[in-house]
């Protein structure tokens, strides 16, 4: 609820999202979203890409009389970057008026329906980089400045599978004292699917300790004048093989992404930020040496929630 306090009187503002999905009758899904400055969290309804409408109702009530010359709602689609101060972009700008001039003075519930909107990209919130889609309702007053109150829904995209998904193989190692050989079953992957793949050591004159593989997120955001990039370990890392092993000696590798907290591969958004994902195999040995070899993977979504 936000109050709005001034002369003419006091107004709180209620936003509600549709609870239920109109295609499958269900609840809508939720996701659970952070605040940095204030560490809450708050659950945001979810909406499919281009084919699902934005609709909810807007309740407003005012103890006492309540003068105004308007009451409207708007949908934005916006990128916000950090580089030390918020910047953002807009890439999606509705509006909708919710009421003309008038005196209110009780409790008043407005229906709200944004139909076909473009809702190109997935929402996404990074370390850098914030892909945001919400609602704002603005009360404007003649004499004592404009209220408004936001509300956020997340937007997730399906897509189809790729046509073309080779196969990943590649030998590395290290001059006369290591030689592997890797080899993934695609290099494309949904949300929700199980990575393959093994791991064959044709050379080892080196004492490994273990072997591990980790899914790396690598977030770069540009502006006109700024840009970073930062890279970040998903937890957790899926330990592959624990000792030493032997020449000739294959390991199999079986990754379920489903349990860790992903987004699809994002390239060249609006031209200010890209979200890739990177296979990380690490080998340490007995001297806490680190060898390592990243493959970029392509990920995509098969289904909302």
């Amino acid at each position: 609820m936000a109050s709005l306090f001034g002369f003419g009187g006091a107004a709180d503002i209620d936003i509600q999202f549709e609870k239920h999905d109109p295609k499958t009758k269900e609840i809508r899904p939720v996701i659970s979203v952070t605040n940095e400055s204030s560490k809450t969290t708050t659950d945001v309804p979810i909406f499919r890409g281009n084919s699902d409408d934005v609709r909810g109702t807007v309740k407003v009530t005012s103890p006492s009389a309540l003068e105004h010359i308007g009451i409207k709602i708007e949908l934005f689609g916006r990128i916000e970057l950090k580089f030390g101060s918020t910047t953002h972009h807009e890439f999606t700008n509705l509006v909708r008026e919710l009421a003309p001039p008038s005196t209110l003075n009780g409790t008043k519930t407005y229906k709200f329906e944004f139909n076909n909107v473009d809702k190109l990209y997935e929402s996404y919130k990074g370390s850098h980089g914030y892909l945001r889609y919400f609602v704002r309702v603005t009360i404007t007053r003649s004499y004592a400045g404009s209220f408004h109150k936001e509300k956020d829904f997340w937007v997730q995209r399906v897509t189809q599978a790729p046509e073309i998904n080779p196969s990943i193989k590649m030998e590395v190692g290290i001059e006369e004292c290591l030689h592997i050989e890797f080899e993934y079953n695609r290099s494309k992957y949904h949300l929700n699917d199980i990575i393959l793949g093994k791991i064959y050591f044709l050379l080892v004159k080196i004492k490994i300790k273990h072997m591990e593989l980790a899914i790396i997120r690598r977030e770069s955001t540009t502006s006109a004048s700024n840009s970073q990039t930062e890279s970040i370990t998903i937890k957790p890392t899926y330990e592959i093989m624990d000792g030493c092993p032997v020449r000739g000696e294959a390991i199999p590798i079986r990754l379920f992404l489903s349990q860790y907290k992903l987004s699809p591969t994002y390239k060249n958004v609006f031209n200010m930020f890209n979200v890739r994902y990177f296979l990380n195999l690490v080998l340490v040995d007995m001297e806490d040496r680190r060898y390592f070899k990243q493959q970029e993977i392509i990920l995509w979504r098969d289904e909302i929630g």
